[in-house]
């Protein structure tokens, strides 16, 4: 497993990574080439029955096929507990069920911040089949951003400043740029681990 990427692409503005330090990470190759085998082959089946969506309740994401699963094979289960053990703590722990998020090559997912109605303190992603480039934007100020590349077999993890006070989202595939350097958007599939709202 790869070590928490925390340095920004040249040419960020310096202010949001040290704002977010700690607060929006990356661990490149988490998985493992056979986990990342095992988690799609249990995905694809169930994906493969929908139609890719092009609208979205609130315009958040275009593009996409979505599931919930909570049951598990041995592998995939294993590698999920890994992502949760790295993702979580102090935090409270994830939610039984993994958000999927299937994004079509032509697809993206805008700017905005996850309800907290549906999520708590902590939200994290593994990213399988295609590289992305993650954008977050401070809500108070559009000129304070990161950019944190996600390959596949990444975990990212998003908490406190950067769960509330950044929009984040996935670039089109015309807009896939880091560190000035091309990053081709295909189909790209994500596992979401959210853990539970907090009390009012």
């Amino acid at each position: 497993m790869g070590q928490p990427v925390r340095v920004p692409a040249m040419g960020q503005p310096p202010g949001a990574a040290r704002r977010l330090r700690g607060l929006a990470r990356v661990w490149p190759r988490f998985l493992s080439a056979a986990e990342e085998a095992a988690l799609g082959r249990e995905l694809e089946p169930l994906l493969s029955r929908q139609r890719y969506q092009f609208d979205h309740w609130d315009g958040a994401i275009q593009g996409f096929r979505e599931t919930e699963r909570g049951r598990w094979g041995a592998a995939s289960r294993a590698a999920l507990e890994r992502a949760a053990a790295a993702a979580f703590p102090p935090a409270p722990p994830p939610l039984p069920l993994v958000h999927v998020l299937d994004l079509h090559p032509g697809g993206h997912v805008g700017p905005h911040v996850d309800s907290v109605k549906f999520c708590g303190c902590t939200i994290a992603g593994l990213s399988l089949l295609s590289a992305s480039v993650l954008r977050l934007v401070s809500c108070r100020d559009p000129h304070e951003w990161l950019e944190l590349l996600l390959e596949p077999g990444s975990l990212y993890v998003l908490r406190g400043a950067a769960r509330y006070d950044f929009t984040h989202e996935i670039l089109r595939d015309e807009e896939s740029f880091f560190g000035g350097r091309r990053v081709p958007r295909g189909r790209r599939l994500s596992l979401i681990l959210r853990n539970a709202p907090q009390p009012p």
